[in-house]
């Protein structure tokens, strides 16, 4: 998988922290699809993701290790759209790939979420920032720190500090 779309490029504008998920087809090269998918958005640029991590399936009810595994990633994507612009485009893309909008929580081709878009905070439900339950998913919270070890999610701290709760099952 290419990790590094971002070469030569300055970044410009807010950093974004997009989470990749896809537990059918094939994973790896929708994954792989997706990122070059935003790294053509306009006014978009500067796209790193790290590397994929495997990750058990999670339900409304919890964990289903009898569902298809996740491969998940986090990309940082220096954008000037606006956050619900942004949005509007992920959900564009995942529908391009053949996501499916009929279980909440159900398995899908690809699942691209917006996480934190600079310091930006909203409660709006179509667009909650920082994305309300990023503190409680290792598998974003790991291949951020990859990105960005100093990561901070606005209102909730250091990234690896909520990474080292999560563990520690606190």
């Amino acid at each position: 998988m290419n990790r590094r779309l971002a070469q030569g490029f300055r970044p410009d504008g807010t950093a974004a922290v997009v989470a990749l998920g896809a537990n059918l087809g094939e994973r790896a090269a929708t994954l792989d699809a997706a990122l070059a998918d935003i790294a053509a958005l306009p006014l978009t640029g500067g796209v790193r993701a790290a590397e994929p991590v495997e990750s058990v399936a999670v339900r409304l009810s919890g964990p289903d290790a009898t569902a298809p595994r996740y491969l998940n990633t986090v990309a940082i994507v220096h954008t000037r759209l606006a956050p619900s612009v942004l949005l509007a485009a992920l959900h564009e893309i995942e529908a391009r790939h053949g996501r499916v909008r009929a279980e909440r929580w159900g398995d899908r081709t690809l699942d691209l979420d917006l996480i934190a878009y600079g310091g930006v905070t909203s409660a709006d439900p179509e667009l909650m920032l920082p994305h309300p339950r990023a503190a409680e998913r290792d598998f974003v919270l790991d291949p951020w720190l990859t990105l960005d070890a100093d990561a901070v999610l606005t209102g909730q701290g250091p990234v690896r500090e909520l990474r080292d709760r999560l563990r520690a099952g606190a």
